[in-house]
């Protein structure tokens, strides 16, 4: 539900403009309906994942589901485009809440040597996701309105409730204690950061509030960040992040590597759909209808991926897999201009789709392959914060990127008339152009991102005494 709703968003988006927000010529308004979740759904990963350790992850994961369907539900009914990113923002706390659990119970019940094949599910579904997200998005907002992508979220809130409180184990706890001095750091941090980046382009990269700038800002927050990272160095217990996480080489680049693909998962679609919908004039489902080829391919091959993990390199899946997407990002690229035939977008749909498969389980199975029970919720917190931070730090460089390139192409006119249909002959070429260049930027983080797997390390077999795989934690006795 959490990869679907930021997908549906991404298809929504135009919609949402013409309705919210049409008098305004800039982008990055509506672009904080996506950053509003996504930052505040990174700030708190570091501690909910604690939270999970401490209170178990089968109730922190029911509250934050709650939450999470509560707040669509706010998202539909708002009247403005400042409640809707309000009730964004709270929808990202409960995806916060959820997401470390779930990574957590298949680290805890899954011994090392079996965890690929359950983390290539746990992969999957973002292959789902990107199918039934766009589709579901473009026909609710063709024929509903774009406030039904969130209303969607409620009957599934209520049976995901259900089934988790019947289903899901629940695990012995540890006791925490909490680090909120380095909660504060984090959350600042993340802001002054994100903030300067989001607005860089509407201030002109210059005065936001009298004399404070944008580069003030920036700086600013790079320093918080350094007393933060300070601050966990000289925490001997209970820190929000534990520095012994990063002994292990393999947690480490994984991190870089997830970094890197949420970047390109946060930043690729809204240049693309913004393409399709206002220089190509394709309705919010005919838009969608492209990224079928990548769904079917992930996931379908995510689950086969997973299981070749649990007997080979990561590398072998990982080097391959992101050169991929960075290639097919450069072939869409190649291809938006108003005059290219819609069916050739499928092409490189399809080879999107081939590379994620080899991306988000054999990631995430790498980075908590070797993780201590006691350290699951705190490793999945880390993990998962360095990819939200990813996609916080993609959605915010990619409004700007998007809006410096209509700047340079479309000079007088840049973001006119967003939201409210086709572009004009005129100006669809100039639009398209701009798009095309700012659906680059994901694709160069991307092969950053190549580097870094390369230095990842061939896990050594995980074994029992006995020779056979070692067990995982086991469900506390009578409490499922």
């Amino acid at each position: 539900m959490i990869l679907v709703d930021t997908t549906i968003v991404s298809v929504a988006n135009p919609a949402i403009k013409a309705a919210l927000d049409p008098d305004t010529a800039d982008l990055d308004n509506v672009v904080w309906v996506t950053s509003a979740y996504l930052l505040a759904y990174a700030v708190p990963l570091l501690v909910t994942g604690r939270l999970g350790d401490r209170f178990g992850p089968k109730s922190i994961y029911l509250a934050g589901l709650a939450v999470f369907t509560l707040a669509s539900l706010g998202c539909g009914l708002s009247p403005t485009l400042g409640t809707l990113i309000a009730f964004r923002a709270l929808q990202g706390i409960g995806a916060s809440l959820m997401t470390p659990q779930t990574m957590a119970v298949i680290t805890r019940t899954f011994p090392a040597a079996r965890r690929g094949a359950a983390m290539g599910l746990w992969g999957a579904t973002s292959g789902v996701a990107m199918l039934v997200g766009p589709l579901a998005g473009g026909l609710l907002v063709d024929g509903l309105g774009w406030e039904w992508i969130f209303f969607v979220n409620l009957p599934v809130g209520v049976v995901g409730f259900v089934l988790a409180w019947m289903l899901v184990p629940k695990l012995p706890t540890h006791p925490h204690r909490f680090d909120m001095l380095g909660v504060v750091l984090s959350a600042v941090a993340l802001f002054l950061i994100v903030f300067a980046l989001q607005e860089a382009e509407h201030y002109d990269w210059g005065a936001i509030w009298g004399p404070v700038t944008v580069w003030m800002l920036l700086a600013a927050g790079l320093v918080v960040l350094a007393l933060f990272v300070a601050q966990q160095a000289r925490t001997r217990t209970e820190a929000l992040v534990p520095m012994s996480l990063f002994r292990d080489r393999n947690f480490s680049v994984a991190g870089i590597g997830i970094t890197a693909v949420g970047f390109m998962a946060a930043s690729m679609s809204l240049p693309f759909m913004f393409f399709l919908q206002l220089a190509r004039g394709l309705s919010p489902t005919d838009a969608a209808l492209l990224l079928v080829p990548t769904a079917v391919a992930a996931g379908i091959l995510s689950p086969l991926a997973g299981r070749l993990l649990d007997r080979t390199d990561p590398r072998f899946l990982l080097v391959p897999g992101m050169i991929a997407v960075a290639s097919a990002l450069v072939w869409y690229a190649s291809l938006m201009t108003p005059d290219t035939p819609t069916w050739m977008f499928l092409f490189p749909a399809a080879l999107m789709g081939i590379g994620q498969s080899g991306l988000w389980g054999p990631l995430a199975t790498t980075a908590t392959r070797n993780l201590d029970p006691r350290q699951a919720g705190a490793g999945s917190g880390v993990y998962n914060t360095m990819r939200t931070i990813g996609s916080v730090l993609g959605s915010a460089a990619i409004a700007a990127v998007m809006q410096g390139r209509l700047e340079a192409n479309l000079p007088g006119m840049a973001g006119a008339g967003l939201g409210s249909g086709a572009l004009p002959p005129e100006a669809a070429a100039g639009f398209a152009a701009a798009m095309g260049q700012a659906i680059l930027l994901p694709a160069a983080v991307l092969l950053l991102g190549v580097v870094a797997v390369l230095f990842l390390r061939r896990p050594a077999p995980v074994r029992a005494p006995g020779g056979t795989p070692a067990p995982a934690e086991a469900p506390a006795p009578a409490q499922r």
